[in-house]
């Protein structure tokens, strides 16, 4: 009978932290939704190919998006086709003049923003609604324990920016400004938190079964789900997304926060904060939005298999994977190869054991540090001006559509193994291909000890949960090649 009362409690509890969520997402929304934002203007009048035709973009010059042309665009942008391709004088000279388009048009959409806030002042009403919210992310940390490593100082940097008459997010001096420039707009702080994680990360249940990374890709169903959703979302009247958007929204569905950041940085930088807030707020909320996709998915004798214990892995083979990683990369997807770098210097530093003081400084005071200035750099962007409005509405709806899409990827494709398999994957495991590690694992394991308590399923789940980090860095990857120009 408690147990009842305790779980209706919990479902309680859940559906009215989704109605509070959903509550603010409309507010925050629709109190702008009247006000034309200048990334929406400018993006529809560019002469950088972005204009929207129903949520794509014309891209070459065409109304469509050849299937031909995406699979030829992301050969030329692989390793193995630079090194057997000799570039011409004529198409070096053409990337750099591509370069300096687009670093051309980001000034330009800065200065447009700029213009557009000093014709039209933010309303201090506005920035009182965003210092509640600052303080609602800082509470929601705190009392409910939601990602607090990260929510803290990104209520913090919300709340500071927000001080009317404070400027700390000004330019070219507030200390929030120079925060972001230093390493959030250029993506240098989400590439040392790749750095971290690779030094706190174990890839041995992945080396060991590497039938996992199956589930890992298979979760990344959410993430490219997402664009169709999005050009979907462009029939309504006030939203407005180009495919360069869209594609960094979609990443919020990999529950990765710093890759998040990373691609919006790239392709849309105008929506960094709330992408990277709406990225942050799922993986928090992973303990609530995944149990009920997992128990609706499976029946109960699925989410009571026992799984064989994984062998043991070698130091040999856990010192060359990362390295191995960083090859096929390279030659397959350079785009991504900066975040999966990254990913496998921190780890190799770990595994190689030659030097433990990089790696100790890697997982904790480095990460720590950044982890601190990264969240106070995303903070600062969450103003008026680019959080209310409709588009932001969009991207919170999308982001956890996004999220439960990917979660009910990994499970089916473990269900579609489990057809073939002799011995049968425990389809909760699959929940896990997202990468919020280890988080995700940490859940799998605990409906499925919910089920049968002698039933220990985390190192199964580590397996999915760290090739759903590589996913998503090659989701990113693939969107940087096909669209980040």
């Amino acid at each position: 009978m408690e147990t009842e009362l305790n779980k209706k409690k919990t479902n309680f509890k859940v559906f009215r932290t989704c109605i509070v969520i959903c509550f603010i997402a409309v507010l925050l929304s629709v109190v702008g939704c009247g006000k034309s934002t200048s990334s929406s203007s400018s993006a529809k009048t560019s002469s950088a190919g972005t204009t929207i035709i129903k949520g794509t973009e014309d891209w070459n010059g065409k109304y469509d998006i050849s299937v031909k042309d995406f699979f030829a665009n992301i050969w030329y942008n692989t390793g193995i086709y630079k090194i057997i391709h000799n570039e011409t004088a004529e198409e070096a000279r053409a990337a750099a003049i591509q370069a300096e388009e687009v670093e051309a048009l980001k000034h330009e959409q800065a200065l447009q923003a700029e213009e557009d806030l000093i014709n039209n002042p933010v309303p201090g009403w506005q920035k009182l609604v965003m210092l509640a919210l600052g303080f609602l992310i800082v509470f929601l940390a705190v009392a409910k324990g939601f990602e607090p490593l990260l929510l803290i100082p990104i209520g913090f940097g919300t709340i500071l920016v927000n001080i009317p008459g404070a400027g700390m997010g000004n330019a070219p001096d507030g200390m929030l400004n120079i925060i972001y420039n230093a390493g959030v707009g250029n993506e240098f702080f989400p590439m040392l938190i790749f750095m971290g994680i690779g030094a706190m990360t174990d890839f041995g249940p992945l080396i060991a079964n590497p039938k996992m990374a199956l589930l890992g890709g298979a979760a990344q169903l959410g993430v490219f789900a997402t664009l169709f959703g999005v050009a979907a979302l462009n029939f309504i009247p006030g939203l407005d997304y180009t495919m360069k958007q869209a594609a960094a929204i979609a990443i919020i569905g990999g529950a990765d926060g710093p890759t998040s950041i990373y691609v919006s940085a790239k392709l849309a930088p105008e929506m960094m904060a709330v992408i990277a807030v709406a990225a942050y707020s799922y993986m928090a909320l992973v303990p609530m939005i995944q149990p009920p996709i997992m128990k609706a998915l499976t029946s109960k004798k699925e989410r009571q298999i026992k799984m064989k214990q994984l062998r043991v892995v070698s130091k040999t083979e856990k010192t060359l994977f990362p390295l191995m990683l960083l090859v096929v990369t390279a030659l397959l997807l350079p785009p991504a190869a900066p975040l999966i770098g990254m990913l496998a210097f921190g780890n190799f530093v770990k595994q190689c054991g030659v030097v433990e003081r990089l790696s100790k400084t890697m997982e904790n005071e480095l990460m720590n540090i950044v982890s601190i200035l990264l969240s106070l750099g995303v903070g600062s962007q969450m103003t008026p001006e680019k959080i209310m409005n409709g588009n932001s509405l969009g991207i919170i709806a999308l982001g956890l559509l996004a999220f439960c899409i990917a979660t009910a990827g990994g499970l089916i494709m473990a269900k579609i193994m489990n057809l073939f398999l002799k011995d049968k994957i425990n389809p909760l495991i699959g929940s896990a291909g997202v990468s919020a590690v280890p988080m995700a694992a940490r859940v799998a394991n605990k409906v499925g000890m919910a089920e049968d308590p002698t039933n220990f399923l985390l190192m199964h789940a580590m397996g999915p949960n760290v090739s759903g980090v590589i996913g998503t860095a090659i989701a990113a990857g693939v969107f940087i090649a096909t669209y980040g120009h």
